[in-house]
């Protein structure tokens, strides 16, 4: 643990150092620059944001030396990053999130990648801060709070100035066993097909997503995340260990504008995509592997060159602040950097267990029926998750 602790801190202290660098030009711009231009605004942010985001993309790439396979064919890989996409996954891993960076840097749309997240979010300092400037959508879990907020958000979209993606995880939490073993029993309940390596959707926010962005975004990215068996399922934790893992990717891209129009339909589509995603892991499960062409998205140098540009930066900063001040010639002030250290440990232990799958129980199916029987009922575990 105390060797963890020995790489954490410094990339914490590098990441939190430059976060709030970055936080303070996009509060700057949002102030400044918003009010006149919110293109403007976004084509800055998108820059000043993905200054940012790729030290996470670094810690996955060149850290960690995580390998992401994807699987798709040809003509998707050439569009993506081309065009709008509703990225539509399933929620395997702790780091779907940072995966679906990955995949958005090496297409060209790290700045531009959104996504629909759980509104304590947007608390997490620096990271969950810059997604708020950032235009992510910030959801209660509760479809009568959320349904104002999710639709005015969508549409706010219209004119985002790059191709943009927006991930949306329709399961509505992360994938573990006891989760499984609550959608199973639900399922059996409902007669609905029994899961065995997804969840079952919640169709709500994805219908409303397709009613309001199939003017206007040509794609949907159906997305499937899988581990191979061989390799340990990634964590922020072994992240920042150094520790890399494997993720098999699979990418089908369905035109928005053949889905169906009714509502009804639109969420059935969901249902069996998500069927179809099951028989698809279940494949990848006995095979080791998806069976589309694997596509060569490289290990872009960018990512590194920025977080050497960073730690420069702000080793230099540091060592003529500590002259400037003489910070370390006192016992306060020694006293005060050994603060900012503890503070610092504390923020990426919270940014670690906030990631985890498993660090809240499984939500548990309510024995009433829902008004769509073949909406999983809501709990309020599932709200707190």
């Amino acid at each position: 643990m105390a060797i963890a602790a020995l790489v954490i801190v410094p990339l914490g202290v590098l990441f939190f150092l430059s976060g709030l660098v970055v936080n303070l030009i996009q509060a700057t711009c949002f102030v400044l620059v918003r009010p006149f231009s919110k293109n403007t605004y976004r084509r800055i942010n998108r820059v000043v944001a993905e200054l940012l985001w790729l030290e996470l993309v670094w810690l996955v790439d060149w850290w960690a030396g995580v390998q992401i396979k994807v699987f798709t064919d040809s003509e998707t890989f050439r569009l993506m990053g081309e065009e709008h996409a509703l990225v539509m996954s399933n929620h395997r891993s702790d780091i779907d999130w940072l995966v679906g960076w990955v995949l958005a840097q090496r297409s060209g749309c790290l700045g531009s990648a959104l996504a629909v997240m759980k509104k304590s979010s947007k608390l997490l300092p620096v990271i969950g801060w810059s997604m708020w400037f950032s235009e992510y959508l910030f959801l209660e879990r509760s479809w009568a709070k959320d349904e104002s907020t999710l639709k005015s958000g969508l549409e706010q979209l219209r004119d985002f100035p790059r191709p943009f993606w927006l991930a949306l995880f329709v399961e509505g939490t992360r994938f573990t066993q006891a989760k499984l073993l609550a959608a199973q029993k639900y399922a059996s309940s409902e007669g609905l097909p029994i899961p065995r390596n997804v969840l079952i959707p919640r169709t709500k926010g994805f219908v409303s997503a397709v009613s309001i962005m199939r003017s206007f975004v040509p794609a949907i990215y159906d997305v499937t995340v899988a581990i191979p068996k061989s390799s340990p399922p990634p964590t922020m934790l072994r992240l920042f260990k150094g520790q890399p893992s494997v993720l098999h990717v699979h990418i089908k891209r369905h035109w928005m504008k053949y889905l169906p129009e009714t509502d009804d339909a639109v969420a059935q589509w969901c249902r069996d995509i998500f069927m179809a995603k099951d028989k698809l892991l279940e494949k990848h499960i006995a095979d080791g592997t998806f069976s589309e062409q694997e596509q060569d998205a490289g290990r872009p140098l960018k990512s590194l060159v920025v977080v050497i540009s960073w730690a420069c930066l702000l080793i230099f900063g540091a060592v003529k602040f500590c002259q400037w001040s003489s910070l370390l010639s006192s016992w306060k002030g020694t006293a005060f950097s050994a603060i900012g250290l503890a503070i610092v440990t504390v923020l990426m232990q919270i940014l670690i267990q906030f990631s985890q799958s498993e660090r809240s129980t499984p939500a548990k199916v309510a024995p009433a029926k829902p008004r769509d029987r073949r909406e999983p009922p809501e709990t309020k575990q599932e709200k707190d998750q």
